[in-house]
């Protein structure tokens, strides 16, 4: 298992899975600056490791995935209120973007709070699985603010739109079961559970073709920025010519044949 140490992130890779935390207990795992980038070098060197093939991100302990900015803490050389969510928007952003781009699937496993710029991180990932005592909300707008990095948009994409509205406007939180009632959650199970659950889904992701698993995250996500259905039709055509030509493409039906597991190449 490999490890590395940082000050407000745990950050471990082992069996293709790589598993980044948020680690800032006393605070509800509330961002600071240093955790902010801390994440963004963890989600980098993800992304880089051929061998991971699957991300996990959720937070220490049983209160929160993340309570979001921690205001306690001044943003180091952010001088201004303007200059912090300026800060935030910009590395927030980035690191939104890298997860929703990079090819590897990432699972949130939300316990406890998930708010504000944590709900903007459980929004950016692929799944979120939740524990029973999970509790979502973009609460921005009760403290006189706004999402700085997607929050809004995210939003409004993951449930329907009026009660997307309702809960963005009145700064509204909801139980994991009433997120998973509106399909922003893929699961909820009990906070025992909840570790089991994820390692479960991420080994099963794991042990896919991991070419094909890339290609398929890759086309999903593009085809919902397409509004022409011939261009997403022609991408998700030209995705599957790329990957029918490669080694997996050949051991995956040959081990179903031969009733025996695959043994992908990743070429």
């Amino acid at each position: 298992m490999a490890k590395k140490d940082y000050k407000f992130i745990l950050y471990e890779k082992k069996d293709h899975i790589a598993k980044i935390v948020f680690n800032n207990v006393e605070r509800r795992n509330a961002m600071s600056a240093q955790m902010l980038s801390e994440l963004y070098e963890c989600l980098l060197d993800s992304q880089a490791d051929k061998e991971i093939r699957v991300i996990i991100l959720t937070g220490a302990g049983d209160k929160a995935f993340s309570s979001g900015q921690d205001f306690a803490l001044p943003f180091e050389g952010v001088g201004t209120s303007v200059g912090t969510y300026n800060y935030l928007r910009n590395v927030c952003y980035e690191s939104h973007r890298l997860m929703e781009r990079m090819e590897k699937p990432i699972i949130a496993a939300v316990n406890g709070f998930c708010y504000a710029g944590g709900m903007e991180y459980a929004l950016a990932c692929d799944f979120i699985i939740a524990s029973d005592n999970a509790m979502f909300g973009i609460t921005e707008v009760g403290l006189g603010i706004l999402p700085g990095s997607g929050g809004i948009v995210r939003y409004a994409r993951s449930m329907p739109t009026r009660k997307a509205k309702e809960l963005l406007l009145t700064a509204g939180r909801m139980t994991a079961q009433e997120a998973y009632e509106l399909g922003l959650v893929n699961k909820v199970v009990p906070f025992s559970q909840l570790e089991e659950t994820v390692m479960a889904i991420a080994e099963k992701i794991a042990n896919e073709s991991p070419f094909a698993v890339r290609m398929a995250k890759m086309v999903f996500n593009n085809c919902l920025e397409i509004t022409d259905i011939d261009a997403a039709l022609a991408l998700e055509r030209s995705a599957g010519s790329m990957l029918a030509g490669t080694e997996d493409a050949t051991e995956g039906p040959m081990a179903f044949m031969e009733k025996r597991p695959p043994v992908w190449k990743n070429k």
